[in-house]
């Protein structure tokens, strides 16, 4: 089977295309939202600029490495053979260098926010590398992947505050459940490149019907756990209305991927909206609070 080849853009368009510009909405507005919180609202623009300088580039340095370490993969898949390194339109070498550099980048800004950032800033670097290669020696890559997206809340906390709150394991269990959850809707729509390729994930080992089945559960728990987190934080009602819209939302799109569990494309697009909800659910609570009636305040 020959894929469609793919024309030479502006080296602008070529970036955009190879770091998948597009994506960075499924996990900013999080991150975001973070950000809000460790802050107790607005940040200083000294930190916002160095959290987010530090979220783009690990986001960078990741996805250039999975680009260099699936290039003869991605060579093979009709779906991902027109991009920048499977099709020779860059080298190996220019994925590396960009990947070495903006794990720099990252380093830098765990520096001058505070010394356990710099610190852990390694350890952050070494799980969004490491993703890479789980796919070839394990299902529970999708689990892997959600880690990944878990360390979101703890790493800005950690880079706001320069500790890590106990109620903050809430929040970074949630996006485990949740990121774990994006990322096996993802694999569902790999599901044949992956089985042909030889290469591992949740779909290929349970199969699409029972993969399907856990993204509910792990929708679920994702919530809960999200929820118990605004609760030890006192959140205000404007958060916890956010939540359900997302259950709500996650609910519907769960329903039609267990009806059809490979047509992904409807629920990876929905978690674009699911994350921006979240982060208005955050402003709204922290901006415009309206009360629980003290309740639910310092209940954990």
């Amino acid at each position: 089977m020959t894929g469609r080849a793919v024309s030479p853009a502006p080296p602008a368009k070529e970036l955009g295309r190879f770091l998948e510009i597009q994506n960075l909405g499924l996990n900013l507005p999080f991150a975001l939202a973070f950000l809000l919180l460790a802050a107790h609202g607005l940040p200083d623009l000294r930190t916002f600029a160095l959290v987010v300088i530090a979220f783009v580039a690990a986001r960078n340095a990741g996805h250039s490495f999975n680009r260099w370490a699936d290039r003869t993969l991605d060579a093979r898949n009709p779906r991902t053979r027109g991009r920048l390194l499977a099709s020779g339109r860059a080298s190996p070498g220019f994925a590396l260098g960009f990947c070495a550099a903006n794990a720099v980048v990252l380093v830098a800004c765990a520096f001058f926010l505070n010394p356990l950032a710099f610190v852990l800033a390694p350890v952050a670097i070494a799980l969004i590398l490491g993703y890479s290669y789980t796919k070839r020696v394990t299902t529970f890559t999708t689990a892997f992947l959600g880690l990944v997206e878990a360390i979101t809340p703890a790493a800005i906390y950690i880079a706001v505050e320069g500790t890590l709150p106990v109620p903050v394991l809430f929040a970074v269990g949630g996006l485990l459940a949740w990121g774990t959850a994006f990322e096996t809707v993802h694999s569902l729509g790999d599901l044949a490149s992956d089985r042909e390729l030889g290469l591992f994930s949740v779909p290929v080992r349970l199969g699409p019907e029972r993969s399907a089945r856990l993204v509910p559960v792990l929708h679920g728990l994702a919530l809960a756990l999200l929820a118990l987190f605004g609760l030890a934080i006192g959140l205000t009602v404007a958060y916890f209305v956010a939540l359900l819209a997302i259950a709500g939302i996650a609910a519907v799109t769960d329903a039609a991927l267990l009806r059809e569990p490979t047509r992904t494309r409807v629920p990876f697009e929905r978690h674009f909206a699911l994350g921006a909800i979240y982060l208005v659910g955050v402003v709204l609570a922290l901006f415009f609070p309206i009360g629980l009636g003290g309740w639910a305040h310092g209940i954990l």
